[in-house]
């Protein structure tokens, strides 16, 4: 089964789906820093969408549509920038490949586009962080929670708040930040029990389904 990892320069998922068996490819503009440069293809994935995959798992940038840049979202939609990273989602997702997965933090996609099937955190794949992650699913079936524990820190890069209340204000969040990365490679890359979540559930599925 082939299964191309779209904008993944770690190769997090890509090392669990091979783990399986699968001949599966991590795909950046970036070069790897997964170990396993025979498996990824530094290029624009839109020759790539133009072959055959059985499944496609995308992590597209989020700069231009994830919420924690809301207030700079007016000039990116003056200027093009948002349309064209949403333009961008939906040639990955509106492609012939009939499993197709497209990850990214709570943002424009939500409206632009349509609420995620899915909303998932570290913390219920046992790494003990709250980050919300949405999925937008075409043919694959919502992730089960593998590993549940108790969260201990809120990964994120400086905000120290939660939601907004009904009246707009926020409360701060009862959590500790932690702030792991130096940049947005950093910040970008998948935890360890998503991504083998990712392998173990849909991989022996659609296997099970192409038999």
């Amino acid at each position: 089964m082939r299964v191309l990892i779209a904008c993944e320069e770690s190769q997090a998922v890509c090392k669990e789906f091979r783990k399986l068996g699968a001949d599966a490819y991590s795909c950046d503009i970036q070069p790897c820093s997964g170990g396993h440069p025979e498996w990824h293809f530094q290029e624009d994935i839109a020759k790539l969408l133009e072959e055959r995959w059985d499944m496609i798992i995308a992590f597209p940038p989020c700069t231009h549509l994830s919420a924690a840049g809301a207030p700079s979202w007016k000039q990116k939609q003056k200027d093009g920038r948002q349309q064209a990273a949403i333009d961008f989602v939906m040639s990955i997702y509106n492609n012939d490949c009939p499993y197709v997965c497209i990850e990214n933090p709570v943002g424009k996609l939500n409206t632009a586009w349509r609420k995620p099937d899915q909303i998932i955190n570290p913390y219920q794949f046992g790494d003990p962080f709250k980050k919300k992650t949405c999925l937008w699913m075409k043919g694959l079936p919502a992730l089960i929670p593998t590993d549940e524990v108790e969260p201990q820190y809120h990964y994120t890069s400086n905000s120290t708040r939660s939601g907004p209340r009904k009246d707009g204000t926020r409360v701060k969040s009862k959590l500790p930040i932690y702030k792991a990365w130096n940049t947005s490679k950093d910040r970008s890359k998948t935890f360890p029990g998503i991504a083998k979540a990712i392998a173990t559930q849909w991989y022996p599925l659609i296997n099970q389904e192409q038999d």
